[in-house]
């Protein structure tokens, strides 16, 4: 149960959810600004107006992340802050936070990791289509080269996009996430054009030869059949597709899942010539976001149909499942590898109660030694696991759950943004230090 020396360790967080400052600074409005002031479509109607305030309380939060002890602080960058309509007019006030922020990190000796997209797109390009619009993913590639060209040659490493599977299905397909739209059929137009983004993003950054590693992060579920059954199995095949080899296959091999032609009838309009080959473009890593599996069986008509969990669930409703992430690196290094990979997130949400200053989420605990148990037996399995990111740093706006759902291992009372740390962090400190030790696995 031991992890290499130069093994990285961090946490993470995104723009929307912790920065607040949503009218500041010549910010312009994104599409969860515009969805969660959208009456019904947020738990309590909240939105991230405030959320956690880091835009003003970086230095704070830098600073409870250094005394975590990790390596690494992943954050997004809203694109909103930089070119608040989208395209067009730089806004260097934008920029300027984020290279106080870098500049706040590398002063404590923790390694900037960078997610250019995080949900976050300009309400402005919505309009025009939003991912919809092939011309979206060249507005990302533009904004992608001045975010390069200004914190390139301080950040350790990039990621273009956050689980492009959630912004086209969720934001697109059943329009549970910004900007709400539902069309089963149109959002596979979306997802193509986020992995366009992608690829385009990789060509400019290419062109500038810098140093920074580079990739994307994926939100991988581990698809299993409820039985032996020949339609359960089946029908899970058809799941792993849509969740997961949707976007493995297409950065990884150049062509969507051909196994799929239900779904590849819904793609091929929006494939011009060259598409697969920039999506397909080597990347340095993989980033992989892992919460919990599914277990598949058939419906009536032989379609996936996800059954209930066999084990405890966190608050999201979500099986604790450790050994999936297990199955998932082996899966993704035997089917996409050689490359190294990250976890890039990593927690879970549990009704974490404060008393007495302090919260006891004994459950945490358990959820994250599990998995990290996990991850060290993937790489004695020869997995090329080089990082671990927990999710997340802070509570925070959970998107259509608003701030019910807690996912820190840093509570924050979001009346009077104070943040204290759970015992989950406190446990971590201790690992990270070598006091803690992991348990075999049974």
């Amino acid at each position: 149960m031991r992890f290499p020396d130069d093994f990285l360790w961090g946490v993470a967080t995104a723009s929307y959810q912790i920065e607040g400052a949503f009218n500041e600074d010549g910010r312009g409005e994104s599409i969860w600004d515009r969805f969660s002031k959208t009456p019904g479509k947020v738990l309590h109607g909240h939105t991230g107006d405030v959320a956690c305030n880091h835009y003003h309380l970086y230095k704070e939060d830098v600073a409870l992340i250094k005394d975590l002890g990790v390596d690494s602080y992943r954050f997004s960058i809203a694109w909103p802050r930089i070119l608040p309509q989208g395209s067009g007019s730089v806004n260097q006030k934008g920029l300027d936070f984020y290279k106080r922020l870098v500049d706040e990190l590398l002063a404590n000796g923790i390694k900037p990791a960078a997610t250019l997209y995080h949900w976050d797109l300009p309400q402005m390009l919505e309009n025009h289509g939003g991912w919809l619009n092939r011309d979206t993913a060249k507005h990302f590639q533009d904004y992608a080269q001045i975010v390069f060209e200004s914190l390139g040659d301080v950040i350790d490493s990039w990621i273009t996009l956050n689980e492009p599977w959630c912004s086209a299905y969720l934001g697109y397909g059943n329009g549970h996430h910004a900007p709400g739209r539902q069309s089963f059929a149109e959002h596979f137009g979306a997802a193509h054009h986020l992995l366009l983004a992608h690829g385009l993003a990789l060509q400019a950054y290419k062109q500038l030869n810098l140093s920074a590693e580079i990739g994307i992060t994926l939100n991988l579920i581990p698809q299993y059949p409820a039985s032996s059954k020949p339609a359960d199995i089946d029908a899970t095949r058809q799941a792993d597709g849509f969740q997961n080899r949707w976007y493995l296959d297409p950065v990884f091999k150049g062509h969507y899942p051909q196994d799929l032609p239900e779904f590849l009838i819904y793609v091929d309009p929006y494939v011009q010539e060259q598409d697969l080959k920039l999506i397909s473009a080597p990347i340095d890593f993989l980033g992989i976001n892992f919460y919990s599996r599914a277990i598949i069986a058939a419906d009536q008509t032989g379609k996936p149909q996800s059954q209930p969990a066999q084990y405890p669930v966190t608050a999201m409703g979500w099986e604790v499942y450790p050994q999936g992430l297990y199955d998932l690196l082996l899966r993704v290094h035997r089917d996409y590898g050689p490359i190294p990979l990250y976890i890039t997130e990593n927690g879970a949400a549990f009704h974490d109660i404060l008393e007495q200053g302090q919260v006891a989420d004994k459950e945490r605990i358990n959820y994250l030694e599990a998995h990290f148990a996990q991850a060290a037996r993937a790489i004695a399995a020869g997995v090329p696991l080089k990082g671990y990111f927990l999710w997340s740093l802070l509570d925070n706006f959970e998107w259509a759950f608003g701030y019910e759902r807690r996912f820190g291992i840093i509570y924050v009372d979001f009346e009077t943004q104070q943040r204290i740390l759970k015992d989950s962090a406190k446990w971590f400190k201790l690992f990270k230090k070598g006091v803690v030790k992991l348990s075999p696995i049974s």
